[in-house]
């Protein structure tokens, strides 16, 4: 049994569209557990750029089954949209992808609520793609499911209802309240496309792992982010760390064998919320352009900083880390200094732990490393790295008690160094 969980070890971004295609090329499913369509995933394969959003990254390796956990929130028109998108690539998508019936949807309500929000003074930088209002509903149980697509009267009744919970919000925010046959009629069309593919994900799931395929669980933004344990109320709407993975899919524990978290070598953030390492200035634009820092999903420019070692060992305690597959390294070529933060002056002294609920009152301890001028985007093994970058690689890896499984040195599926890999028997 080979149950593997990939996790995003900072604020999301961490690349684990090139990661989690490089494993799957041994991976007989590729599992999404948590998040929507805020979370997009970009492929580089023999030099054309993909963009997915809510179809699992194992979709470009032909064997690998694709599984969407009920613990997703589901747009179905941007899903249908991604398959008829692969399906011009002449890819086989459809055939190749299975949904959870009880997966819940996003409907265009939650989408005017997000949006009407995010334009007042209490924005906290979401993607304003529904996410958030779709788990509001869920939680509060009135959520309409993917399997409520099977009955029209059904799902009319079960929005009528949602949508008198909304309409005092929609309107305080400025909105116009839709109409349930406008919700309905909307998404109907998407909705009865994946019928064919919806199914007990949980049950599919299980019976992969315990036929023992391998499966690999991909999760979606970051640990930073979780909406447990990030920097709340800066977070995302779900559970973003490696437990997250059971419930967003319904397997035990016990069918986990390892969790690789992705980090960069420096730290982006979109949106609001405390970055004590954030940069400003010529090499925060440096970074940005060379590293194509903007959102896959939105486009927009992304916050960069220097490395948070404290917030990778959070991280790593959180997930139970196995390994890290460390990624942009080539970014910071020519870069005359790189830092790293390695602990945290706060008001009752200096820690190594993370203040992860007094980042704004902490201020970042460095640690300062030569920069390196070589490209290092043709290196496959750790001795082809020029001396400053390994020595880099070696500080981060000591200080967060984590071996290292990948070096990523570019964009493209060969731009890897693979020191380890968790599906393979070693």
């Amino acid at each position: 049994m080979a149950g593997v969980i990939i996790v995003g070890a900072q604020w999301g971004d961490e690349g684990k569209g090139k990661v989690v295609d490089i494993f799957t090329g041994e991976a007989d499913y590729v599992v999404r557990f948590a998040g929507g369509p805020n979370a997009g995933h970009t492929l580089v394969v023999d030099g054309e750029k993909i963009v997915v959003r809510l179809v699992p990254s194992g979709i470009l390796r032909r064997d690998a089954l694709c599984v969407l956990g009920q613990g997703t929130v589901v747009d179905a028109k941007v899903l249908v949209g991604e398959l008829d998108a692969l399906e011009a690539r002449g890819l086989d998508p459809r055939t190749r992808m299975r949904i959870a019936e009880h997966a819940h949807v996003i409907l265009s309500y939650h989408i005017l609520v997000d949006g009407l929000r995010e334009a007042t003074s209490a924005a906290i930088g979401t993607t304003k793609r529904g996410v958030g209002p779709c788990y509001e509903d869920k939680a509060a149980r009135r959520g309409i499911r993917l399997r409520d697509f099977r009955n029209r009267g059904g799902l009319e009744a079960r929005v009528l209802r949602a949508l008198e919970a909304w309409a005092p919000t929609i309107l305080a925010l400025g909105g116009v309240v839709p109409t349930v046959d406008e919700v309905v009629t909307d998404a109907w069309d998407a909705g009865q496309n994946l019928l064919p593919v919806l199914c007990d994900t949980a049950s599919l799931v299980e019976s992969a792992l315990l036929a023992k395929k391998r499966v690999l669980f991909e999760g979606a933004q970051g640990t930073l982010l979780d909406v447990d344990h990030g920097t709340y109320p800066f977070v995302t709407s779900s559970s973003a760390i490696s437990g997250g993975a059971c419930t967003g899919v319904g397997i035990g524990p016990t069918r986990i064998d390892s969790v690789v978290g992705l980090a960069k070598a420096y730290c982006t953030r979109v949106g609001g919320g405390p970055f004590p390492t954030e940069l400003e200035g010529p090499v925060a634009d440096r970074i940005r352009t060379v590293g194509a820092e903007f959102g896959s999903v939105t486009g927009r420019p992304r916050r960069v900083g220097w490395v948070d070692l404290p917030a990778l060992r959070y991280a790593v305690r959180l997930n139970g880390l196995d390994s890290i597959a460390l990624t942009k390294l080539d970014v910071l070529a020519g870069l005359e200094t790189i830092r790293a933060c390695i602990a945290y002056d706060t008001p009752s002294g200096r820690t190594r732990e993370f203040p992860v609920d007094d980042l704004e009152i902490c201020t970042p301890v460095y640690a300062d490393f030569s920069g390196f001028s070589q490209d290092v985007s043709t290196a496959r093994h750790l001795a082809e790295l020029p001396k400053e970058a390994l020595d880099f690689v070696r500080f981060i890896e000591s200080e967060v008690a984590c071996p290292l499984s990948i070096v990523s040195v570019g964009p493209g599926r060969e731009q890897t160094i693979i020191l380890s890999h968790p599906l393979r028997p070693t």
